[in-house]
């Protein structure tokens, strides 16, 4: 039995439909779907079992044996409040760091194999991606929630089962609709130029030329691979940057976007002021942690990513 938190989210809707894709669908799966319009993403795929997040921690907690039949494998903890604009930081720990380190002593009690989701938030404006602490440095207190929750990782003791947290850097594909100003950028231009036949960028910033601000864009599809692959061997343990190692330019997804559509022009608008300070100009994955570990794939460039993406959009 595989357990997927946050199934019914971006990233784990795509996980349960690539285990699908494998033949597994004897999957549990954990969300808070407060938020109706989510069951969608997972509409066209087969699980064994539903349980609201805090109905599964109630188990867990009031009962450790509650789970014990259903021989649960891995857990594939990817449920979080992911708002980089939330600032309300009890809520923020409550659900980040908190529900994790429960889920994960109790992986840990019953020999589970554990891969999580960190993210690239807690390298903040850092200029190295490297899995190391001298170069992280939140922005924000949803970088620190995921932070906080690596270093805890880090400070247990040498565990029997498997221990994985994967930084994600930004993410983008099918079933992030619902993530609203969350959405990436990949989303939110196609929505503009199917509106309005125009896309908009934000000028530029922290010495960067207009859209030539640079992050790390990986394809959802390669995410729910490296989650696979962490699963498959379950030898590997530690905390990996989950990008494609290659920086692109706001530019360049506004580029696929008009390319895919055959139309539309690009207008830079000023750099909003609540995000001075609070924002990532630049982000590259050092994925050679990833590449020692085995994982041998190659990554869609953006051009490939938003292509097939838009295509399932149409």
């Amino acid at each position: 039995m595989i357990v997927v938190t946050g199934a019914f989210g971006f990233i784990g809707s795509n996980l349960v439909r690539a285990l699908n894709k494998i033949g597994r669908t004897d999957i549990i799966a954990v969300d808070d779907l407060t938020d109706g319009v989510k069951f969608a993403n997972l509409a066209d795929c087969q699980i064994q079992d539903y349980y609201d997040k805090d109905e599964f921690l109630d188990h867990i907690q009031s009962d450790p044996n509650y789970f014990l039949n259903h021989q649960i494998e891995v857990i594939f903890h990817q449920g979080a409040c992911s708002t980089t604009t939330e600032w309300n930081g009890k809520y923020m720990m409550e659900n980040n760091f908190t529900y994790s380190k429960i889920l994960l002593d109790y992986a840990i009690a019953h020999h589970i194999q554990f891969i999580y989701a960190s993210s690239a938030a807690v390298y903040g404006n850092s200029k190295v991606f490297k899995e190391s602490p001298e170069f992280e440095k939140p922005l924000n207190v949803y970088g620190y929630s995921k932070l906080l929750f690596d270093q805890y990782v880090r400070k247990l003791p040498k565990a029997n089962s498997q221990i994985v947290g994967l930084r994600y850097f930004n993410v983008y594909g099918p079933n992030e609709q619902h993530k609203g100003s969350m959405a990436s950028v990949a989303y939110h231009l196609s929505q503009q130029l199917k509106e309005k036949s125009k896309i908009k960028l934000f000028e530029g910033c922290d010495g960067y030329k207009n859209g030539e601000q640079r992050r790390d864009f990986v394809y959802v599809e390669d995410i729910a691979n490296i989650n696979l692959f962490m699963m498959n061997h379950p030898h590997i343990r530690g905390i990996f940057n989950a990008g494609t190692g290659k920086s692109q330019t706001f530019n360049d997804v506004a580029n696929a976007v008009i390319a895919h559509y055959q139309k539309g022009e690009l207008e830079y608008i000023p750099f909003p002021e609540h995000l001075k300070g609070h924002y990532q100009s630049y982000t590259e994955a050092d994925i050679m942690l990833l590449r020692k570990a085995g994982y041998a794939s190659e990554f869609k460039t953006v051009e490939q990513g938003v292509k097939k993406y838009l295509s399932s959009l149409d």
